[in-house]
């Protein structure tokens, strides 16, 4: 096919949409308006199910397919990140040296962690009750770590990161979100469909599947993000050019070991 021919189905298509998306927003509610008609479904088929957080039953159930596909983008991320940053050949590790860490920001975050840490817990725990959820919690249960790089130092964090582990909790959190999809199929209803009990409404058991649909994204986004920064800050701090030993050319040092203080000399 010409250049042409390709602009002109380029051309074709474009408009072919655009014609489309115009005649679906000539029935869209009026902005402002009292009628809500997405919305209102939204809700009832929620109650219908016993998920008190309309948000999470709509990404656990009215539209979970795509919730798996925003899933699988993390999974796939952390993955490709793994692979692009792992360590080459012309690369050798330089272990950080201890820093220290001026005492106020030592105890702040050291009080801090635990708090943090048990509220992205709190969050994942009661998605289909509350605002949150397993994408939210998630991210906060990985940066909770985090902070004891701040109070500590790189090295205090890998003692509580072992990366592998992660990496492993991140492929099972996506497993099981594929698990539980098909589950339904072994029910005899179609892939991804609430087929468990709905439970009592505004209980941590309610919801059918969607409790367990969102765990399972808490756990993979919790493990992703670590597996993410793991790989960024092994860049960062330990991971250093060969090249750097023969001159001032090379271009890329080993960052210090805390965000708070640098290295004492």
């Amino acid at each position: 096919m010409s250049r042409r021919a390709r602009m002109w189905v380029l051309v074709l298509g474009g408009l072919g949409v655009a014609a489309l998306l115009f005649a679906a927003s000539l029935d869209l509610p009026e902005f402002g308006g009292d009628r809500h008609p997405y919305g209102a479904r939204a809700v009832e088929a929620a109650l219908a199910r016993h998920t008190a957080n309309v948000v999470s039953a709509v990404n656990f159930d009215q539209r979970a397919f795509d919730t798996l596909g925003e899933e699988s983008i993390l999974f796939c991320a952390a993955l490709g990140t793994v692979v692009l940053l792992r360590q080459t050949r012309d690369e050798h590790r330089v272990r950080p040296e201890p820093a220290r860490v001026a005492p106020p920001v030592r105890r702040y975050a050291l009080v801090a962690l635990p708090v943090t840490l048990l509220i992205g817990l709190y969050v994942v725990a009661h998605g289909q009750l509350s605002p949150g959820g397993g994408f939210q919690g998630g991210v906060v249960v990985a940066t909770a770590l985090h902070l004891l790089y701040i109070a500590v130092d790189y090295r205090a964090l890998e003692r509580i990161r072992p990366v592998g582990l992660y990496a492993m909790a991140d492929a099972a959190g996506e497993a099981a979100y594929l698990l539980l999809g098909a589950a339904g199929l072994v029910a005899g209803t179609a892939y991804l469909t609430n087929f468990l009990p709905y439970g009592t409404f505004g209980s941590p058991a309610s919801g059918g599947t969607v409790p367990l649909l969102n765990a399972a994204v808490g756990v993979e986004v919790a493990g992703g993000v670590v597996v993410l920064l793991a790989s960024f800050l092994d860049q960062a701090v330990e991971i250093e050019d060969a090249g750097e030993r023969a001159g001032p050319g090379a271009t890329r040092r080993p960052a210090p070991p805390s965000p708070s203080e640098e290295k004492p000399t």
